[in-house]
């Protein structure tokens, strides 16, 4: 009550100057407040019309704004680097072996020369894997959006590794700057979905969290459009492609120190009520704020004593049996669906469902714009269908396609037509995976825990999540060569 009489007597200020003339003219007669001008009873109802127009352009500013900087630093970058590195696999491999034939004398043998890839792509995720565990703390000790600022220093020292790696000869540098730059990313998808659900209004919560998954499927679709043999996927340009990373980075340091830190963060971890009314003024704007600042002194004073939880005292905790139970289960199964790894391994994958390798590079875009789209749909659509309708029928589709690609796949040979049924199969499998899974398992976190277990849902969630993908990851290539025998060398030629 303390706290909303308070802004109350923050807001007269603002608001109090505006409406004393309203009273006053009120209680003036008809014919004084239309004095002077033909056009007086037509500006009465036009001035606050226009002002509510400008407050709610001037709040969904700031909030589109908030958005887009933790996005095209947090999630965007996760995606970009997720396919990015499809494009280059040729020659990245070639200069593995060159550089390994320069220092001894003799060539890699070939299943060695796939190890090494398989480690370059995979320490992308055994990164995140750290970055995860790492995001918490962060998140606690310097907030939501200094940690996003200052994460930004691992996306700078892997770009320095990536631009000097052919110069320096060493195809180690590569693999230890994919490692920083997963640990970047596991830091910003853990902590750019926490910061925007405690930033964003409660009828948008669910909306905005799933911007998360639209910046990652851009981000995807950046990251091959880039990569093609025409712009920076050419034998000379990949150390300038893996590089390229450094843009976002820039872009999100010069635009996230202007917008507001959480709100949420800012009153129940830190206990500044003055700058969490300040941030909630720049993100709403000059609008009523009594209902949420109510709901969150409740959430404070809940809260009150409470230290932040660690991921171990999660499972401990009974009362949080289900919560912990379906983070378990759909942050593992967001990754075992094995959708991230087309994208990682997408020129192999499209090879094998026997499209031909010129036209490999724009069949891959089309994956990208396929979870692009769903993302948007799903962001339209999650506050009137809700999340279990979107995760249950995602996941029902997904298996359905998976199915028919796997009989494609063993039907090739036998209809000329199979390897376009694959190919459907494969964009069936994305759109099915965009429409749900892909932005909805991101916001369980912040909808099914409170503020002090929040950052070690988060933890939980994004280790699962990174172990899986690095396992997928490092054992894709393999699975792929395993089938055919007799076909052995010519994937692995091809990989």
């Amino acid at each position: 009550m303390h706290l909303y009489l308070s802004a109350q007597m923050r807001f007269w200020p603002l608001v109090g100057m505006n409406a004393q003339p309203s009273v006053q003219r009120s209680r003036a007669s008809p014919r004084a407040a239309t004095a002077g001008t033909s056009w007086g009873r037509q500006r009465r109802p036009l001035r606050p019309l226009l002002s509510r127009m400008l407050e709610k352009c001037i709040q969904g500013r700031v909030l589109l704004l908030t958005i887009c900087a933790a996005g095209i630093g947090g999630t965007f970058q996760f995606g970009y680097n997720l396919s990015i590195i499809n494009a280059p696999t040729l020659h990245i491999q070639e200069f593995t072996n060159q550089t390994w034939q320069a220092r001894t004398g003799q060539p890699l043998p070939d299943h060695l020369v796939l190890l090494i890839w398989s480690l370059i792509v995979s320490l992308y995720p055994l990164g995140g894997l750290f970055g995860a565990l790492l995001a918490g703390p962060l998140a606690i000790m310097l907030g939501r959006k200094k940690s996003l600022l200052v994460n930004n220093i691992f996306v700078v020292a892997a770009v320095i590794l990536f631009g000097f790696s052919h110069r320096a000869g060493s195809f180690e540098m590569i693999m230890l700057g994919r490692l920083l730059m997963g640990v970047s990313a596991g830091v910003s998808m853990n902590i750019q979905p926490m910061y925007l659900g405690e930033s964003a209004p409660k009828e948008l919560r669910g909306a905005v969290a799933m911007s998360s998954a639209i910046f990652t499927a851009l981000g995807i679709v950046m990251g091959q459009v880039v990569g093609l043999r025409e712009l920076l996927g050419g034998p000379q340009a990949w150390p300038l492609l893996l590089a390229s990373c450094l843009v976002p980075g820039v872009l999100q340091l010069a635009s996230l120190p202007l917008l507001p830190e959480s709100p949420r963060y800012l009153l129940i971890d830190r206990g500044d009520p003055e700058a969490c009314l300040a941030a909630l003024q720049r993100l709403r704007g000059t609008a009523d704020l009594a209902l949420e600042l109510a709901e969150l002194e409740e959430e404070r004073t809940a809260c009150q004593g409470l230290r932040a939880r660690r991921p171990w005292e999660l499972f401990q905790d009974g009362t949080l049996r289900r919560q912990v139970t379906s983070l378990v289960v759909l942050g593992s199964a967001m990754e075992l669906c094995g959708n991230d790894s087309i994208y990682t391994y997408a020129f192999s994958v499209f090879r094998e469902a026997g499209i031909p390798q010129e036209k490999v590079q724009y069949v891959v875009i089309g994956t990208g714009c396929c979870e692009l789209l769903m993302a948007f749909v799903g962001c339209v659509v999650i506050e009137k269908v809700g999340r279990r309708v979107l995760l249950i029928g995602g996941y029902c589709l997904m298996t359905c396609w998976g199915s028919i690609f796997t009989v494609a796949l063993c039907l090739q040979s036998s209809f000329h037509w199979m390897p376009y049924l694959a190919m459907s199969c494969i964009f069936a499998f994305i759109l099915s995976f965009g429409i749900g899974p892909a932005g909805v398992t991101g916001i369980l976190p912040t909808e099914l825990f409170d503020q002090t277990a929040r950052p070690a849902a988060y933890m939980v969630c994004g280790a699962l999540m990174w172990t899986m993908l690095f396992l997928v990851g490092l054992g894709y290539p393999f699975i792929m060569c395993f089938p055919a025998g007799d076909q052995r060398q010519d994937l692995l030629g091809n990989l």
